[in-house]
């Protein structure tokens, strides 16, 4: 079974803190994909993606570059490609579906703490995801930036 993290954000803004995760799937040798339910977003991603160090560089690609196949880290809004990939982070409100993939091996749930919406959205979601019997769990920044397990 897949497992589930919800990250709640409270120091660090998404495009801060996605490009590093990422780093540490490719460094396991893993894939990800990147869903989203905001296109205009996803493509703000895209671009932070390409230049949020100027040391570094996240290869990754969107359906303007070809399939997923071709791409370590795949960047969406169809929810079907989660299963195609080890690692799916799931941004901008996203659902991540019903995660009964054999391949998935984590699902990384990002939102921001400091928008109360968001927070009760993710509530209603986590909600979701237990009632589905899912095993959850929740991980919160430090006030460092650093991740602490919560539940």
């Amino acid at each position: 079974m897949t497992d589930i993290r919800f990250y709640h954000l409270t120091k660090t803004a998404l495009e801060n803190a996605l490009p590093q995760m990422l780093e540490k799937v490719l460094e396991r040798g893993q894939q990800a994909v990147i869903l989203s339910s905001n296109e205009r977003a996803l493509g703000e991603l895209d671009q932070n993606l390409w230049s949020y160090r100027p040391d570094s560089f996240l290869p990754h690609g969107t359906k303007r570059d070809g399939s997923i196949d071709e791409h370590p880290v795949w960047l969406t809004t169809d929810q079907n490609d989660i299963s195609k990939r080890d690692v799916a982070f799931v941004v901008h409100g996203a659902h991540p579906g019903t995660l009964e993939s054999d391949k998935t091996s984590l699902c990384a749930i990002l939102f921001d703490g400091n928008n109360p919406a968001v927070v009760q959205d993710s509530r209603v979601l986590w909600k979701e995801l237990k009632a589905a019997d899912h095993e959850l769990t929740y991980w919160q920044q430090t006030d460092r930036g650093s991740w602490e397990k919560k539940a």
